[in-house]
């Protein structure tokens, strides 16, 4: 099966990409867009100078409880500078959400509580409110977080989106708030 389709069928239609807008991303963007995948795994990630954002991350349900996530992001973890990705809030209907909240805790990762994110869906036009983690070796401030998501957004989520959407995604001052009242902490009972 191809890379994408697998993607396809374990990310919600809200959070995808389309086929074009990644391929075009590793084509275009590949100095900074980049896809790691084995038999078990394909891992979607945008590297810069100063931060990593974990696009997408898979891991196929036979390879899952063998320690295959752990060395992936172990190796992002190597590069030594925040790792950002984003996440759907827990859905207790939906048992996958809690899992990966509980993967990426047991990593490291923290929970961005001063930033908002909620976009707009160009497949199902519903707003979907995402959760942003972060792993700062070396205590890197949400200030800095929002600052590579905003850049994350205009650079990638947002690259050519009226050629492949026919439309664009609001802006990014719409997407992403810094809150003065952080939120709850959504790792922390988890």
């Amino acid at each position: 099966m191809h890379w994408y389709e697998k993607l396809n069928q374990y990310f919600p239609v809200e959070e995808m990409k389309s086929k074009e807008h990644m391929e075009t991303l590793l084509k275009e963007r590949s100095d900074i867009y980049r896809k790691d995948e084995g038999k078990h795994h394909i891992l979607m990630y945008v590297e810069l100078d100063d931060f990593t954002f974990i696009d997408y991350l898979f891991v196929s349900k036979d390879a899952r409880g063998q320690g295959l996530g752990h060395k992936l992001i172990q190796k992002l973890k190597e590069k030594n500078k925040p790792i950002l990705l984003e996440v759907e809030p827990v859905d207790y209907d939906d048992s996958d959400t809690e899992k990966r909240l509980r993967f990426y805790k047991r990593e490291g990762f923290e929970h961005a509580k001063s930033i908002g994110y909620k976009r707009r869906s160009l497949a199902t036009n519903e707003v979907n409110p995402m959760e942003i983690l972060y792993w700062a070796p070396n205590d890197e401030s949400e200030e800095l977080v929002y600052e590579s998501m905003k850049k994350t957004y205009e650079m990638i989520h947002t690259y050519k989106d009226e050629e492949f959407y026919g439309e664009s995604y609001q802006p990014v001052e719409e997407v992403l708030t810094m809150e003065a009242s952080a939120e709850e902490d959504v790792l922390k009972n988890i």
